[in-house]
């Protein structure tokens, strides 16, 4: 199965949180891209997210970034 664009909005919005800490969330505001709220809203239905705004990741969430993360480092690397 590819990747949809619904697919690549939510893992460039899981890639926006730093995993360096567990104490800084991401917001996403009601201004934002309507692509990035939707995909914001999709992810705390799935359970990555703690609010529909964005938040913090929940454990899920963190492990599902991390992936995405160590994806897109393997796959711009030269």
């Amino acid at each position: 199965m590819p990747y949809t664009p619904d697919l690549v909005e939510e893992l460039n919005t899981l890639i926006r949180y730093d995993l360096a800490t567990n104490q800084q969330g991401v917001k996403v505001h009601k201004n934002a891209e309507p692509a990035v709220i939707a995909a914001t809203r999709r992810l705390h239905d799935k359970g990555l997210v703690t609010l529909e705004d964005g938040g913090y990741l929940t454990h899920l969430g963190r492990e599902a970034a991390e992936h995405a993360q160590a994806a897109l480092t393997i796959l711009t690397s030269a």
